[in-house]
């Protein structure tokens, strides 16, 4: 029976037995694997889905591709080397897709990792996959030259023959040339967003440092452009072209810092030929640091070319001068359009995120004091436009600078600092920091750079060995902690700590036979202990405004920022929050307190759930014997108590009088904007557009086009999870508020809301402001469910709304209407007292 699929596998060596049980043990079981170059033995020779062909002694690796795609039988093919593996149903998803959509061939991403075992990581450029689609040619999405790998592709192998598709032979970088052409010639091909090739971390740019690996990829970049240029696609010469300065490029960039004066200068002499050959205008459509250094390259600026480059990986240091010329930004001191970084946003920056240089240029130790010399540049002036002191900071031990003016406008720092008193942390390692800081509290920080050829300098204190040296493709100073002495000797086995949660639940439930309650006493939580926010906090002001005989302690999960500085903290699941469980008179909460902890019989529980039953309200966490514990329950309105307290089977009292939080969003809070503003760095002549992305959602290039598009009149105020990040583009565009404390200051002190985080968008309309339900690629919001504005799933949609929010407001009038009455109808403004004098204040008279 013929094979639905060849696999060609090309090896000079015997086949690695992962990448052969890859194949073997693929879910699509009618293929065959075709091991060219393993003689005739070897794995898998036993199975008689594998043969073995000889192949060439001459012409490469892509002589014996060649070998294994004219063996082929099967009506697809993939080719495949040694160390990277297939996932289990890589072979089966494809052909699916190809059959599915006539398609002349399908790529997928690739992973890091193994095949089997363990998860999967993605590797870099994974959003070029996604979403999965069908693409009617290379000129319809040219981007997608970056996919320049052979082995994650699925081929029609008459698509292969008849267009006469073969591996150049004799060339290192065959897979750039042979999918360019694939490329040119293919009517249409699919993408698809799962990993179907792994590759083991390591394996990948292993020789990115060899000055022979420079002149193959330029070779084999050259090779490709001819290809395109002959075969009748001279257009997309430039396309293919900035792949190699994304890829090929800035793979030996990075690295360019650690390189000698001889390396480098060989490395440019290699390379300018190419880039004098580039088309025009493509340097101009990669990363303005990558053009930058093209232009150095071409230049022959080669110190300068190196001072460069450390601006490309972590910590992306800033240049040392710029020069601003007629709203544009230019790195160095010249205004010439190879040294145009304007894209970069460096200088619009706000204080707190600006960027200043530090180079460490003499170091040494005495004892356990470390000495430096550092030379710092401010190349956008901050430093001259800002009143500031400037602190050296290592793991939080701060040290005050005295930075010296320099003629060329940069400063001299010299600084000392005693590692005997600074605390090595949990994972051993801290980076060094110089932090300016306005009066107003606003700071800016940047990593110190260092020479990478400096030797580390040792010390011992505390027990510690520690090392100061550098670190990274950029250099930066870091300090590392290891426990000094020989740790081989069997060491007495310690005591062991009851500290679990099961032994807390035990002790705890015989504290509550034996404790009573205090009913001055009140244990407060909100979001798991992870903030001071949310109904929780207002039903305290009110208890404080009031003046109520209530000492409240709140539950703190990790970081104290944002508590009131004036009430007791406790460690969630801490020994003392065991504690004050079984104490408390009162728990109070938005979230659920942990469920193995049965409430005591004369303590009262008041539940202000955060959100709202339904997509993305969020549901309880804890029914059953968690609900059972709730005495009270605060209601926002008849929806959630028609929805909620069934789901959740609640029996108790339920307090419908709105949510305490949303009190202040109904009454307002004149001081809100200002707040937000200062904190933020947020113009004043600047509109605010509150962006809250559905929790779990990652940034992508819409964020970056939204923001441009809205340059000059909006800024964005960012309230999302910790995994979206703001593109390095935007950031003098965007403010992310991820860290800001008071969620309803926000609300508050923004123009409108864009988002779908569904919980948020309830609690906004209650201010009567605009709202715009905006999912960019997919769909906004439940159907099912009333939306109080336009959906929206592009960014021109969004701005196109944002450009005439009046009359969004009219058109959508009956909406918003509809979904305050339905979800907005008890908001007056006066819950939080409601609350407190239904749930406190009766026990406090029978007191």
């Amino acid at each position: 029976m013929r094979p639905d699929v060849s696999v060609v596998l090309t090896t000079f060596d015997d086949p690695d037995p992962r990448v052969v049980r890859s194949v073997l043990g693929q879910s699509l079981g009618n293929l065959e694997l075709i091991v060219v170059g393993a003689g005739t033995g070897g794995p898998g020779g036993g199975d008689g889905r594998v043969r073995f062909v000889a192949g060439q002694d001459s012409g490469g690796r892509g002589a014996a591709r060649n070998d294994g795609l004219d063996a082929a039988r099967a009506p697809f093919v993939m080719v495949l080397d040694a160390g990277a593996e297939l996932t289990r149903h890589a072979c089966g998803s494809l052909l699916a897709e190809v059959e599915r959509t006539g398609a002349d061939f399908a790529t997928g991403a690739i992973g890091w990792g193994q095949a089997r075992g363990r998860g999967t990581a993605a590797a870099p450029r994974a959003g070029l996959y996604a979403p999965r689609r069908v693409v009617d040619g290379i000129r319809a999405e040219p981007r997608m030259f970056l996919d320049a790998a052979a082995t994650n592709k699925l081929y029609r192998t008459a698509f292969l023959r008849e267009h006469g598709l073969r591996f150049p032979e004799d060339v290192h970088g065959e897979d750039v040339v042979f999918t360019s052409t694939v490329f040119r010639d293919a009517r249409r091909f699919a993408v698809v967003p799962w990993p179907v090739r792994l590759v083991t971390a390591g394996r990948a740019g292993d020789d990115a440092g060899d000055m022979e690996d420079v002149r193959r990829r330029v070779r084999a970049a050259r090779m490709a452009d001819a290809r395109l240029r002959d075969g009748g696609a001279p257009d997309l010469v430039g396309d293919r072209q900035r792949r190699f300065l994304v890829h090929d490029l800035r793979e030996h960039l990075d690295g360019l810092p650690r390189r000698s004066t001889v390396w480098v200068k060989e490395f440019a002499a290699v390379l300018r030929p190419y880039l004098d050959e580039l088309e025009p205008g493509v340097a101009a459509t990669v990363d303005p640091m990558v053009a930058v250094c093209c232009h150095l390259v071409q230049a022959d600026r080669v110190d300068d070319l190196v001072v460069a480059a450390r601006s490309l990986t972590t910590p992306r240091a800033a240049p040392r001068h710029a020069l601003r010329v007629d709203g544009r930004t230019y790195w160095g001191t010249r205004a010439h359009p190879g040294l145009d970084i304007t894209g970069l946003g460096l200088a619009e920056l706000p204080f707190s995120a600006s960027r200043i240089r530090h180079e460490v240029t003499e170091m040494t130790v005495s004892g356990t004091v470390v000495s430096m010399t550092i030379r710092t540049y401010d190349p956008f002036a901050v430093l001259r436009r800002h009143r500031t002191v400037a602190d050296l900071v290592v793991r939080g031990v701060r040290v005050r600078l005295a930075p010296r003016r320099q003629p060329d406008g940069g400063y001299l720092i010299r600084a000392e600092t005693d590692l005997a008193e600074i605390r090595p942390g949990r994972d051993g390692r801290t980076d060094a920091l110089i932090r300016f800081t306005r009066a107003d509290g606003h700071h800016t920080s940047d990593r110190l750079l260092i020479d990478p050829a400096t030797p580390p300098l040792a010390l011992t204190a505390g027990g510690h060995r520690i090392t100061v040296g550098p670190v990274g493709d950029s250099a930066f100073l870091r300090v590392r902690w290891r426990r000094a002495g020989a740790r081989r000797r069997t060491a007495r086995p310690r005591p062991r700590v009851l500290t679990g949660v099961r032994v807390k639940e035990w002790v705890y439930r015989r504290l509550i036979r034996v404790v009573r309650p205090r009913r001055d006493l009140a244990l407060f939580e909100s979001a798991g202990g992870a903030a001071c926010t949310g109904n929780p906090k207002y039903v305290h002001e009110e208890i404080r405004r009031r003046g109520l005989p209530l000492r409240v302690c709140w539950s703190v999960r990790d970081d104290a920022a944002g508590f009131p500085a004036d009430v007791p903290l406790v460690r969630r699941m801490s020994w003392r929050y065991v504690w004050l469980l079984a104490r408390s008179g009162y728990w109070v909460d938005d979230r659920g307190l942990p469920p193995g902890f049965p409430k005591p019989a004369r303590t009262r529980y008041l539940q202000t759930w955060d959100g709202f039953p339904g997509p993305g309200g969020g549901d309880p966490a804890g029914r059953g014997a968690a609900v059972t514990r709730w005495d009270a329950l605060v209601s926002p309105g008849p929806e959630f108590a028609r929805v909620f307290v069934p789901a959740t089977e609640f029996t108790g009292t339920v307090l419908p009088f709105g949510s305490p939080k949303c009190d202040v969003l109904v009454t307002g809070d004149p001081g809100a904007a200002a707040r937000v503003r200062e904190a933020l760095e947020i113009p004043p002549d600047r509109r605010i557009l509150l962006y809250a992305p559905h929790p779990g959602t990652t940034a992508g290039d819409e964020l970056e086009t939204l923001a441009e598009a809205l340059a000059g009149q909006w800024v964005i105020v960012l309230r999302a999870g910790p995994r979206y990040r703001v593109p390095r583009r935007v950031r003098p565009l965007v403010r992310s508020a991820a860290g800001y404390p008071e969620v309803n200051d926000l609300i508050l002190a923004s123009d409108a809301l864009a988002g779908d985080c569904m919980p948020l968008v309830r609690d906004y309309a209650c201010t009567g402001r605009p709202i715009l339900i905006y999912s960019p690629g997919g769909p906004a919001a439940d159907p099912r469910e009333p939306v109080p504005g336009p959906v929206l799933t592009t960014p021109k949609e969004l701005v196109a709304a944002l450009a005439d929010l009046e009359d969004v407001r009219e058109r959508h009038a009956a909406r918003y209407a509809d979904f305050r009455a339905l979800y907005c109808a008890e908001e007056t403004g006066d819950a939080a007292r409601r609350v407190v004098d239904a749930f406190f204040h009766p026990h406090e008279r029978r007191r």
